[in-house]
C-alpha cells in the first residue's frame, strides 16, 4: 500500500473515509513487522477481511490496532486518524477543548488520546545531533517577580533544550526536556540523550556546564542576554509561547509529552509531505499506553 503524503484535508479525506481504510493503512505497516502470535509465539498467520491477523496455530486473533497506541481507540481509528493528521500537520497550536468539539469526544477523550499521540512523538535517541549545537536552560511558567537569572522557584517547570544549527545559523534540529534543577547533575541527560560526543557545543558560562565538558566538546561564552544564542532563544520564546497560549496548565509529569510535540515538528520540517506517516508508523511500533500512566494524582 502506498504511503499518505502531503498536508491537504481534502486529500486526506477521500484518502481516509472509513474505520476500515485506517484499519488497512495500519495493518500494512505492521505487515513489515515480523509475527509472533502473544499466545503460543508461532510466527506464521493469515490476514482476516478486516485487517486482523490470525494465528495459523492456535487461531489467536489480533486485530488492526492490537499492540499499538490506538489499542482500545473508543471513538473510532478514523477519528483518531483525524486527530493524528492535524497534530502532525498544523503550523496552530491544538487544546483538547478544540479537538474535542471538533471531534465529538469529551475533553477527556481528546485529551487522553492526545497525550497518546505525544508519547508517539518521542524522539528515538538513535540519531544525536553532531556539527554545531547551541544549549542553555529556560523555565516554564513565567519569571519569578524581582529575580533575575536561573530560577530555583519550585513552582516554576525547569527545562533544558538543544538546538544543531546548519550552516547559516538556522534550526536544523532541537529536542528539549525538563529537568530537576539547574545543577551538573541534571544538565547532562540532554547530551547523552540527543548530542553527539563528535559535536562541537556552545553554552553560556553557567558554572554547572564544566563538569560536562570532560566529555563533550563544550566551548562557553557570555550569554549578552541571549544575543549570542538569537536561534536557540528564539526557539526557546517559540515553545514557551504556544504552551502558554494554547494551555490553561500543564503537569511536570507530562511536560516532556508537550516537548515531544512541539520538537517533533521542528524536527520535520524539512520533510512534511511524510509527517503524517512517519506519526502512524511511531503509533504502531509504541508500547501500549494506559491512561494510569497519563494521568498521576
Amino acid at each position: 500500500m502506498d504511503i499518505f503524503k502531503g498536508q491537504n484535508l481534502l486529500e486526506f479525506s477521500d484518502r481516509f473515509k472509513t474505520d476500515q481504510d485506517c484499519k488497512e493503512y495500519l495493518a500494512s505497516i505492521k505487515s513489515k513487522r515480523d509475527y509472533k502470535c502473544l499466545k503460543c509465539n508461532h510466527n506464521a498467520c493469515q490476514v482476516r477481511k478486516d485487517f486482523a491477523r490470525q494465528c495459523n496455530v492456535c487461531g489467536h486473533i489480533e486485530s488492526a490496532t492490537a499492540n499499538t497506541l490506538f489499542h482500545k481507540v473508543k471513538f473510532g481509528v478514523r477519528k483518531a486518524f483525524f486527530i493524528c493528521f492535524e497534530m502532525s500537520t498544523t503550523t496552530k497550536s491544538l487544546s483538547a477543548s478544540y479537538m474535542a468539539v471538533r471531534y465529538g469526544v469529551t475533553d477527556k477523550t481528546a485529551r487522553l488520546f492526545m497525550m497518546k499521540v505525544r508519547e508517539a512523538m518521542s524522539p528515538s535517541g538513535t540519531n544525536p545531533m553532531d556539527g554545531v549545537v547551541h544549549v542553555d536552560e529556560f523555565v516554564v511558567g513565567g519569571k519569578d517577580p524581582g529575580h533575575t537569572g536561573r530560577s530555583y522557584s519550585g513552582k516554576k517547570k525547569k527545562a533544558i533544550t538543544a538546538v544543531q544549527l546548519t550552516e547559516d545559523g538556522k534550526v536544523k534540529r532541537m529536542y528539549a526536556m525538563k529537568i530537576e534543577d539547574f545543577s551538573a547533575q541534571s544538565l547532562p541527560y540532554i547530551f547523552v540523550n540527543h548530542i553527539s560526543r563528535e559535536a562541537q557545543v556552545t553554552t553560556d558560562q553557567w558554572k554547572g556546564y564544566r563538569p560536562i565538558s570532560k566529555a563533550y566538546d563544550i566551548t562557553q561564552i557570555k550569554s549578552n542576554g541571549g544575543l549570542n544564542f538569537k536561534a536557540l532563544h528564539t526557539m526557546i520564546h517559540q515553545v514557551k509561547s504556544w504552551i502558554r497560549t494554547t494551555y490553561s496548565w500543564i503537569s511536570e509529569h507530562n511536560l516532556d509529552r508537550y516537548f515531544n510535540e512541539f520538537c517533533f515538528r521542528i524536527n520535520r520540517s524539512q520533510s512534511k509531505a511524510a509527517i503524517f506517516n512517519n506519526l502512524i508508523t511511531k503509533m504502531v511500533d509504541g508500547e501500549v499506553t494506559y491512561q494510569s500512566e497519563l494521568i498521576r494524582n
